[in-house]
């Protein structure tokens, strides 16, 4: 579980980064699930942008969480289209 000060610390990390994984019109599908859970192995924390073609039945926070329940990560933040996860690395 992340503290409100943790989360204040990732909000500001990411604010200048661009996203580095896009949601497209297929929406949740097992390639992106893949690719977000390799780019949170490599580091713990992402960005992830909602195009508005994959938004027509369901809302931002929803998919969110929902990408967040199948990867494992925790929800940092929802900005309209863009939120953030967050997978603590395990010690190898």
């Amino acid at each position: 579980m992340l503290t409100p000060k943790i989360k204040r610390r990732i909000k500001s990390a990411l604010s200048a980064e661009k996203p580095t994984v896009q949601v497209g019109k297929e929406g949740i599908t097992a390639q992106l699930i893949a690719e977000i859970c390799k780019q949170l192995d490599a580091r713990e924390i992402i960005k992830i942008k909602i195009l508005k073609t994959a938004l027509q039945e369901t809302e931002a926070k929803t998919l969110a969480a929902t990408i967040a329940e199948q990867t494992e990560a925790e929800l940092v933040d929802v900005r309209g289209h863009t939120f953030m996860l967050y997978k603590h690395k395990k010690k190898q």
